[in-house]
């Protein structure tokens, strides 16, 4: 029998059974619009993780103290006391230039006891990233920076929103990969003398004079009092050392600790390595200078960017495996669906098969019949969960989540189908082609 009749035939039977096609695809209708928003779920979240992290330099790492009441100080070394006296510096490192520390209210009296409670919370400054900077072999540069929350207002706002205030050093815009869309990053003399100036990430200059040309050299209110607009930044949707540049304002370190928040900061130390297959090394030496510093029982958070990406990674393709293992199981189904639907078709056109086979047909050719059949089933639910899976995107991208459709995906989904409707149709037109003549045309 030439494959054209066949495909007559595999034609006629799915024209004259539309809505019987349609019901046994439903399986496979699902499953591909599945698996196709799993590839572009998946891609949208890679491509989201690359974007938070690309401002952040590949070689940074963020060192960070979080006081929580029950650390215990070491022993300086070479001091016979804690939080005392050393080379003229309390709590500091002998002839090391360190700057002093309250750890535990200056000179104790219990000098030489271990273990000292320590009763106040470490501030890391720009002393401190400096000296890590000079002692640290590998390090290019250090900056340090804070965040706090701040009411603010300008431009045509009607009123004061919580906006995240960044206290940072002159160097924070280029160790972060900060671009300016106009104006000038703050400089050193704007944090020496304390002034009350202010860059605008992106979106908060959009947000509050609905222009970045507006924004620049304008006035804002933070905790009413007026900061000259120096400049904003370029949009960069990312995140850099815990901070999202876009929604942020940032002024100058100081000016922040006279106005806004005294003395009372959890700063964050930035260092970058000079080259990034030395990071874990450079952390391993942070370490060591930290604790030689502050003491043993003293932890520090030390993370690098790497890391960050790595667990953003790990997190994103972990979503990406359920809901591959979720498109799996409704393919199945809907495998199991063709199956069973074509075991009912074999039952009802037996007559049909012993017409074919006493006329001549070979097992091959009812074998082929069937198979073109399940194929063209799951071939036309595959094409209709493609174009579902394009009508559910802007409901998906509703819900904040990144949709990265693409040609690999549908194509993918489209092979996925057929071959799930092939696989799952092969015994049912095997059972077809093995019908003996006599039998199949003696049934009712």
């Amino acid at each position: 029998m030439r494959l054209s009749e066949i495909g007559r035939l595999v034609w006629l039977n799915l024209v004259q059974n539309k809505f019987k096609v349609f019901l046994t695809s439903t399986g496979i209708i699902v499953g591909s619009a599945t698996i196709m928003l799993v590839i572009a779920i998946g891609t949208g979240g890679k491509l989201e993780v690359a974007e938070q992290f690309k401002n952040l330099n590949a070689g940074s790492i963020d060192i960070s103290y979080e006081y929580n009441g029950s650390s215990f100080m070491g022993r300086v070394p070479g001091s016979g006391m804690q939080g005392g006296m050393q080379g003229g510096m309390p709590g500091g490192r002998a002839g090391s230039g360190m700057p002093g520390r309250d750890m535990g209210g200056g000179f104790s009296p219990f000098g030489g006891m271990e273990n000292q409670m320590n009763t106040t919370q470490i501030t890391l400054s720009q002393k401190d990233a400096d000296y890590l900077k000079e002692n640290i072999p590998g390090i290019a540069s250090a900056t340090i920076s804070y965040t706090t929350k701040q009411e603010t207002e300008g431009g045509s706002m009607e009123e004061s929103v919580s906006y995240t205030i960044a206290g940072v050093k002159e160097n924070y815009a280029d160790i972060s990969n900060l671009e300016m869309a106009i104006g000038t990053f703050l400089t050193q003399d704007n944090d020496i003398y304390k002034e009350r100036t202010c860059v605008l990430g992106y979106s908060a200059a959009k947000e509050m004079f609905d222009s970045v040309l507006e924004a620049y050299d304008s006035s804002v209110y933070i905790d009413n009092r007026s900061y000259v607009v120096s400049g904003v930044l370029m949009e960069m949707g990312t995140v850099a050392s815990g901070i999202s540049p876009d929604e942020a304002v940032f002024i100058p370190y100081e000016t922040g600790i006279k106005y806004l928040t005294g003395k009372e900061v959890n700063p964050v130390i930035t260092v970058v390595a000079e080259d990034v297959n030395n990071v874990d090394s450079v952390m391993e030496q942070t370490a060591t200078v930290l604790a030689e510093t502050y003491g043993e029982n003293v932890e520090f958070t030390i993370s690098d960017a790497g890391s960050k990406m790595e667990a953003a990674s790990k997190s994103n393709d972990t979503l990406t495996l359920l809901l591959l293992a979720m498109a799996a199981i409704v393919f199945i189904v809907g495998g199991i669906g063709i199956m069973n639907v074509l075991f009912v078709s074999v039952k009802e056109r037996t007559n049909e098969i012993g017409i074919l086979k006493a006329i001549g047909c070979e097992q091959k050719d009812i074998l082929t019949e069937f198979l073109l059949e399940a194929s063209c089933i799951s071939f036309v639910g595959a094409v209709l969960g493609v174009i579902l899976s394009l009508g559910i995107t802007p409901i998906i991208e509703g819900f904040s989540v990144r949709v990265e459709l693409s040609l690999g995906g549908g194509v993918l989904s489209l092979l996925f189908g057929v071959l799930t409707g092939t696989v799952f149709g092969f015994y049912p037109a095997f059972k077809a082609s093995r019908l003996i003549p006599v039998a199949a045309l003696n049934h009712e």
